[in-house]
């Protein structure tokens, strides 16, 4: 039996999940949220049944995918929640961690799925990193690089040059959540940023420095005025309006061997004896990954946990909040020029 879900918010992340919940055989679309009248026109036009507010959503409904601007986050997934719905909710999971909190304790209380839309997880190259950092010894860190140039008409909408909009709080939490996919908690981050190439009020570049939990470091450029072949999107070719470079942006080293992603090329032992610097290490490369839409498998996997099956990669509402907390103590980094570490950002903090 299809699971009936609601899409609340009808904008471009909106539609990609009415997109896959069209094409996903386990599920069908209740309704589509939607408060704005035109495009509700046009959304029933379209033959969804497109509806103002929750309260007109069919009685069938079993859960709901939450779509919105990031402020609403947190009074749909407790409205959801209320309702007896599981909820997928896009990234970030809340605004602040008060909020995160909030909806991860309701979730608990009810019994009922909170999943984060962190779908980067769902690759079959993501997937297969978790295991194959288990072959380069203990890990000693990890090296990032995302920067793509955003176009200079990308900043003709006032709210894009508002403080909260730069890199920092638009793309970083994708970064972190896959970090912590891969190396687990992050205990402290400490971050510098710079205006200095659009200046703008909001920063366009921020390097990073990361202490995880299990003893590993880390470093991680980020910029959306550099031009370069860098990022996940480029990398993995996953979205359309991202030009593909297939280059890899992620580089773990521990104390056999290191590994580039999301290629997976490993560099390891090529003899007996020790791994030492006058000993040359091996090059294997991976096999290819068959190329997947990481939001339709996203969405099969909701659609499993739901109905009682279990799952070990989709990003639970506590890995969101997670995810929200670092990317937050970034910006306070930031702000006040100093290391903040995991439980130091205020539960009010929106990163402004």
């Amino acid at each position: 039996m299809q699971l009936p879900l609601v899409i609340i918010g009808a904008g471009s992340i909106g539609m990609r999940h009415v997109e896959v919940a069209q094409t996903c055989p386990d599920t069908c679309i209740s309704a589509v949220v939607e408060p704005f009248g035109p495009r509700r026109a046009e959304l029933r036009q379209m033959g969804l049944n497109a509806v103002e507010t929750l309260d007109a959503v069919p009685p069938k409904t079993r859960a709901a995918v939450i779509a919105t601007p990031t402020p609403d986050h947190h009074l749909s997934t407790m409205a959801c929640l209320d309702r007896g719905w599981p909820v997928l909710v896009e990234k970030p999971v809340t605004a602040t961690l008060d909020q995160a909190n909030q909806v991860v304790e309701s979730a608990a209380a009810r019994g009922l799925p909170l999943i984060t839309g962190h779908h980067r997880r769902c690759h079959p190259f993501s997937r297969a990193t978790r295991a194959a950092l288990g072959e380069i010894g203990e890990l000693v860190g990890v090296q990032g690089l995302w920067s793509l140039r955003k176009h200079d008409s990308y900043y003709d909408a006032e709210w894009r040059r508002q403080p909260g909009a730069g890199p920092l709080m638009t793309n970083l939490s994708h970064e972190l959540d896959l970090l912590r996919f891969f190396l687990g908690d992050i205990e402290e981050i400490s971050a510098l940023t710079s205006n200095a190439r659009r200046g703008l009020v909001i920063e366009d570049t921020a390097a990073m420095a990361l202490r995880f939990a299990g003893g590993a470091l880390g470093s991680f450029l980020i910029s959306d005025a550099g031009a370069s072949p860098w990022s996940f999107e480029g990398a993995s070719g996953e979205n359309p309006a991202i030009a593909a470079s297939h280059q890899d942006y992620l580089r773990f080293v521990g104390t056999e061997g290191a590994l580039e992603f999301p290629s997976l090329t490993n560099w390891g032992r090529s003899g007996p004896g020790e791994i030492e610097w006058s000993r040359p290490l091996r090059r294997t490369d991976a096999p290819a990954f068959e190329k997947i839409d990481p939001l339709l498998d996203q969405l099969a996997r909701f659609t499993d946990l739901v109905n009682g099956g279990g799952d070990d990669v989709l990003c639970t509402g506590e890995d969101g909040a997670r995810a929200l907390e670092m990317t937050l103590a970034a910006a306070l980094s930031a702000k006040q020029g100093r290391p903040v570490r995991a439980g130091e950002v205020p539960g009010h903090y929106t990163g402004v």
